[in-house]
């Protein structure tokens, strides 16, 4: 109870929106507004409360005038499972609604043209933030995805380029089939400053998961990955090889050659702490 309390004191209205909501009641669309809002609130609810079950820290939730955000203060060292979890929970929240707005439908609580509406906009809602565009839900999930692999800052990257050409795509095809659709290029202008955003705090976001990882849970890394580097490597070449969901343990060597073997808490120390930026692996064997 003290966790669903706390998470709706999270819970914050745009501004913009009670203008929204004024321009609906005064020109008899309220009824539609409060349709997609329910859809809306219920969709971020669901990443809200399968953060809050898994502790997550949880910024805010905003509802805006075209949509809503679950803003977390994590950085990119929860488990990919997590993520994956807290994701995946607001698309699904569309299923049971879909199957409430039928029930009330069945018993007459829903007319015909409202429910057909609620189909429509969960329809909409559900298909739209499954995109492969970043901050959506289908862009969070392709950046879990490239997580696997890839290292954090490149998986982050390639997310954000990825992204671009898809909004670029989408775009283009609204400019064909729905030109004058103003509340869609609201929305894309959103995405496109969002990615300009994102494009531009990127070092930042690489920066604040190296943090957390140096500073946050030590239990969250399920496997090991080594990571074999030559002694001449910058450290921070050597972190941006940093993969999520795992600690690594760093092997130096020297033509081939193994030198010496660190534990990951020990670069993040002399980069931090001792703010050996600019050093190089050879550099540490003599301290650690």
């Amino acid at each position: 109870m003290n966790k669903m309390l706390e998470l709706f004191s999270k819970i914050h209205i745009h501004p913009l929106l009670w203008v929204v909501v004024a321009l609906s009641v005064l020109t008899g669309h309220f009824y539609e507004l409060l349709l997609l809002l329910i859809i809306v609130f219920v969709h971020e609810l669901g990443h809200g409360v399968a953060a809050s079950y898994f502790s997550w820290r949880i910024k805010k939730i905003t509802l805006l005038p075209f949509g809503g955000v679950a803003e977390m203060d994590e950085h990119g060292n929860r488990p990919l499972r997590e993520e994956a979890i807290v994701v995946l929970s607001g698309p699904v929240q569309h299923i049971w609604l879909v199957a409430v707005a039928y029930l009330l439908h069945q018993v007459g609580l829903l007319d015909d043209h409202l429910f057909s509406m609620f189909l429509q906009y969960n329809v909409m809602i559900f298909l739209f933030n499954l995109l492969p565009i970043w901050p959506l839900d289908g862009g969070k999930l392709i950046f879990l995805w490239l997580s696997i692999k890839k290292p954090f800052p490149k998986a982050f990257r390639q997310t954000l380029l990825l992204s671009f050409y898809v909004l670029l795509l989408f775009s283009a095809v609204i400019m064909v089939t729905e030109p004058l659709n103003l509340n869609v290029w609201i929305i894309i202008s959103f995405l496109l400053f969002s990615l300009y955003y994102e494009w531009k705090q990127r070092r930042y976001v690489f920066v604040r998961f190296l943090l957390e990882r140096y500073y946050g849970k030590k239990d969250t890394f399920g496997t090991l990955i080594p990571l074999k580097v030559e002694e001449d490597e910058l450290i921070i070449h050597v972190l941006e090889k940093f993969q999520r969901g795992c600690k690594h343990p760093i092997i130096i060597e020297n033509d081939g050659q193994e030198k010496s073997l660190l534990d990951e808490n020990e670069l993040l120390h002399a980069y931090f702490a001792d703010k050996l930026l600019m050093a190089r692996m050879k550099d540490l064997l003599y301290q650690y």
